[in-house]
Protein backbone atom coordinates (compact mmCIF):
# COMPACT_ATOMS: atom_id res chain seq x y z
CA UNK A 1 0.00 0.00 0.00
CA UNK A 2 1.24 3.15 -0.79
CA UNK A 3 1.48 5.86 1.52
CA UNK A 4 2.12 9.38 2.16
CA UNK A 5 2.51 11.84 4.89
CA UNK A 6 1.81 15.68 4.37
CA UNK A 7 2.67 18.16 6.87
CA UNK A 8 0.97 21.76 6.02
CA UNK A 9 1.56 25.14 7.08
CA UNK A 10 3.36 28.34 6.36
CA UNK A 11 7.04 28.05 8.72
CA UNK A 12 6.58 32.40 8.61
CA UNK A 13 3.02 32.45 10.16
CA UNK A 14 3.64 30.94 13.95
CA UNK A 15 1.72 28.21 15.07
CA UNK A 16 0.40 27.69 10.78
CA UNK A 17 3.67 25.79 11.33
CA UNK A 18 2.63 22.64 13.25
CA UNK A 19 2.51 20.53 10.20
CA UNK A 20 5.93 21.53 8.96
CA UNK A 21 7.44 20.66 12.28
CA UNK A 22 5.67 17.20 12.26
CA UNK A 23 7.39 16.20 9.11
CA UNK A 24 10.62 18.18 9.26
CA UNK A 25 11.52 15.68 12.27
CA UNK A 26 9.96 13.01 11.14
CA UNK A 27 12.53 12.87 7.99
CA UNK A 28 14.95 13.76 10.40
CA UNK A 29 14.45 10.26 11.64
CA UNK A 30 14.82 8.83 8.33
CA UNK A 31 10.87 8.82 7.52
CA UNK A 32 9.59 10.07 4.37
CA UNK A 33 7.41 12.94 4.21
CA UNK A 34 6.23 16.01 2.19
CA UNK A 35 5.95 19.54 3.67
CA UNK A 36 3.29 21.78 1.65
CA UNK A 37 1.85 25.01 1.68
CA UNK A 38 -1.78 23.43 2.55
CA UNK A 39 -3.60 25.48 -0.46
CA UNK A 40 -6.28 22.64 -1.58
CA UNK A 41 -5.74 21.92 -4.93
CA UNK A 42 -2.17 21.50 -4.93
CA UNK A 43 -3.14 19.17 -1.64
CA UNK A 44 -5.24 17.16 -3.80
CA UNK A 45 -2.60 16.31 -6.50
CA UNK A 46 -0.24 15.76 -3.93
CA UNK A 47 -1.95 12.35 -2.58
CA UNK A 48 -2.28 11.44 -6.03
CA UNK A 49 -1.74 7.63 -6.26
CA UNK A 50 -1.22 6.76 -2.53
CA UNK A 51 -3.71 4.45 -1.19
CA UNK A 52 -3.16 5.71 2.61
CA UNK A 53 -2.95 9.84 3.60
CA UNK A 54 -1.99 11.67 6.68
CA UNK A 55 -2.28 15.04 6.34
CA UNK A 56 -1.02 17.61 9.49
CA UNK A 57 -2.19 21.06 9.85
CA UNK A 58 -2.66 23.64 12.38
CA UNK A 59 -6.49 24.12 13.41
CA UNK A 60 -8.60 26.51 15.43
CA UNK A 61 -11.58 24.69 17.11
CA UNK A 62 -11.49 26.58 20.70
CA UNK A 63 -9.49 23.66 22.08
CA UNK A 64 -5.93 24.42 23.94
CA UNK A 65 -3.23 25.27 22.33
CA UNK A 66 -1.49 22.32 21.28
CA UNK A 67 -4.18 19.55 21.57
CA UNK A 68 -4.40 17.07 18.91
CA UNK A 69 -7.39 16.09 17.11
CA UNK A 70 -7.82 13.30 14.28
CA UNK A 71 -10.58 13.29 11.41
CA UNK A 72 -11.08 10.00 9.69
CA UNK A 73 -11.31 11.91 6.32
CA UNK A 74 -13.33 9.42 4.32
CA UNK A 75 -15.82 9.58 7.06
CA UNK A 76 -16.50 12.87 8.53
CA UNK A 77 -16.71 16.50 6.81
CA UNK A 78 -13.48 18.15 8.12
CA UNK A 79 -14.32 21.36 10.62
CA UNK A 80 -13.34 24.39 9.11
CA UNK A 81 -11.30 26.92 11.13
CA UNK A 82 -14.11 29.19 11.30
CA UNK A 83 -12.10 31.37 8.52
CA UNK A 84 -8.43 32.05 10.21
CA UNK A 85 -7.09 29.63 7.88
CA UNK A 86 -4.12 31.08 5.17
CA UNK A 87 -5.75 29.48 2.11
CA UNK A 88 -9.49 30.54 0.29
CA UNK A 89 -8.94 27.27 -0.40
CA UNK A 90 -7.19 24.56 2.03
CA UNK A 91 -7.12 21.42 3.73
CA UNK A 92 -10.97 20.52 4.50
CA UNK A 93 -11.84 22.55 1.19
CA UNK A 94 -9.59 19.63 -0.69
CA UNK A 95 -10.90 17.24 0.98
CA UNK A 96 -14.70 17.86 0.49
CA UNK A 97 -14.02 18.60 -3.14
CA UNK A 98 -11.64 15.40 -3.34
CA UNK A 99 -15.02 13.49 -1.99
CA UNK A 100 -17.46 15.13 -4.52
CA UNK A 101 -14.84 14.18 -7.40
CA UNK A 102 -14.16 10.74 -6.20
CA UNK A 103 -10.54 11.33 -6.06
CA UNK A 104 -10.07 10.64 -1.81
CA UNK A 105 -7.60 8.02 -1.21
CA UNK A 106 -8.69 4.86 0.32
CA UNK A 107 -7.29 5.51 3.77
CA UNK A 108 -6.95 9.70 4.70
CA UNK A 109 -6.43 10.55 8.69
CA UNK A 110 -6.26 14.60 9.18
CA UNK A 111 -4.24 15.19 12.12
CA UNK A 112 -5.06 18.94 13.45
CA UNK A 113 -2.55 20.72 15.92
CA UNK A 114 -4.54 23.38 17.78
CA UNK A 115 -2.79 26.89 17.64
CA UNK A 116 -3.51 30.24 18.87
CA UNK A 117 -0.97 32.70 17.42
CA UNK A 118 -0.61 33.06 13.24
CA UNK A 119 0.97 36.07 13.38
CA UNK A 120 3.34 37.10 10.33
CA UNK A 121 6.89 36.25 11.31
CA UNK A 122 6.05 34.91 14.95
CA UNK A 123 7.72 31.80 16.33
CA UNK A 124 5.39 28.87 16.50
CA UNK A 125 4.03 28.58 20.17
CA UNK A 126 6.38 26.17 22.83
CA UNK A 127 2.47 24.73 23.52
CA UNK A 128 2.70 23.80 19.31
CA UNK A 129 6.27 22.82 19.35
CA UNK A 130 5.40 20.26 22.06
CA UNK A 131 2.82 18.67 20.17
CA UNK A 132 4.86 18.60 17.00
CA UNK A 133 6.83 17.01 18.68
CA UNK A 134 4.88 14.72 19.98
CA UNK A 135 2.67 13.71 16.85
CA UNK A 136 6.10 13.19 14.93
CA UNK A 137 7.21 10.59 17.55
CA UNK A 138 4.06 8.88 17.05
CA UNK A 139 3.52 8.41 13.73
CA UNK A 140 6.95 7.44 13.48
CA UNK A 141 6.62 4.32 15.77
CA UNK A 142 3.49 4.03 14.05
Amino acid sequence: MEHRIIGCGNAARGDDAAGLLVVRQLRAWGADALEHSGEGLSLMESWRGHDAVIVIDAVVTGLAPGAVTVWDGREAPVIRDGGRSTHAFGVAEAVELARVLGRLPARLLIYGIEGRGFDLGSAPSPEVVAAAEHLAQRLFRD
